[in-house]
């Protein structure tokens, strides 16, 4: 049986990447600090070996005690934990870093790997933590692994775009969600048909497995639903789901104005269409789940949390007076 090494693994794709793991056969060991509660504690076939990523003498000790015949990285942010990883795990038959569809710094329709161009990054980006630095620190991990390729490193990776589905810890969709789940009439931001391209997430882990099975060293391969849906198709989708129907009221950002909103208010709005091919990753044999399929597995699950997005939450009342000027004109 082969083993596999998951760096993270508890919390969002990394839970649904050990399950998938798990469905093919790999014994597999998630290497973290423990700080959110494992769901594998009692599971056959899963061992925890606690450490920081950060640091290298336990990531080698790690890699000592297991013996991984693939590593996929979950959790590296930095491109000089990449750097790392990829000489520590040198010799394994896949290295798997998980970056993403922020690495590319061209807006572009499609985005394509070998083709678009990926973000520059400083010395201080690929040290910061912040947000606005997410993008080019994922991408200069992609550079990383090209650099580990021509050095014989079986490396590559994936670049997923918007990930959604059970567990999100994130609570990005959760928002709509509870929003379809409460209300009849929903506020949406600008025309409804703005294009932000997102992968479930059960079809990104299995995606990670492949890429670390099949994928060629050096490679990044982008991953989302091969099927995209506007705003306003996800939401209809999202009300199938729960078997209930909405309201869609589009507005402006002068008409979000009049009750102190603006389009970036929203979470999953993006005005410039974000779309990755996806062909690429299509050509080592793997498939999307339907995204009917996947939104219904996504509700039902959050259906048993107590996740709501509220965080992401304009503020019901201030929509209210949107809502109250549009019923005017």
């Amino acid at each position: 049986m082969d083993s596999a090494l998951v760096i993270g693994g508890t919390r969002f794709i990394g839970r649904h990447l050990v399950n998938d793991l798990l469905d093919n056969d790999y014994d597999v060991t998630i290497f973290n600090r423990g700080n959110h509660d494992n769901p594998f504690s009692d599971t056959e076939g899963v061992t925890h070996f606690e450490g920081d990523r950060t640091n290298d003498s336990a990531l080698d000790a790690a890699k000592a005690e297991v013996s991984p015949d693939i590593v996929i990285d979950c959790v590296a942010y930095k491109p000089r934990e990449v750097r790392a990883a990829t000489e520590i795990f040198a010799d394994v038959d896949g290295y798997v870093y998980i970056s993403s569809g922020s690495a590319y710094g061209e807006e572009v329709i499609p985005k394509r790997e070998n083709e678009t161009e990926l973000c520059d990054c400083t010395p201080e980006q690929a040290t910061d933590d912040s947000h606005d630095s997410y993008g080019p620190r994922k991408a200069e991990g992609d550079r990383a692994i090209f650099e580990a390729a021509e050095r014989g490193v079986n490396a590559m990776s994936l670049r997923p775009c918007i990930v959604y589905g059970p567990h999100d810890y994130t609570e990005r969709l959760d928002f709509w969600l509870d929003r379809v789940n409460h209300y009849d009439r929903l506020l949406v931001p600008g025309d409804g048909q703005n294009l932000w391209h997102r992968a479930y997430v059960e079809d990104v882990a299995s995606a990670l497995r492949i890429v670390a099975e099949e994928g060629e060293p050096g490679e990044s391969y982008n991953v989302g639903d091969e099927q995209l849906v506007t705003m306003d198709e996800m939401l209809g989708c999202i009300a199938d789901a729960f078997e209930t129907d909405v309201e869609l009221v589009h507005a402006s950002d002068r008409e979000l104005s009049t009750g102190g909103l603006s389009v970036d208010d929203y979470i999953l709005y993006r005005e410039y269409p974000h779309i990755l091919d996806t062909n690429k990753l299509a050509r080592l044999g793997w498939e999307s789940t339907p995204v009917e399929e996947a939104m219904e597995r996504t509700v039902a699950e959050h259906l048993e949390s107590e996740r709501d997005g509220s965080e992401y939450d304009p503020g019901r009342e201030n929509e209210e007076k949107v809502l109250g000027v549009l019923d005017t004109i």
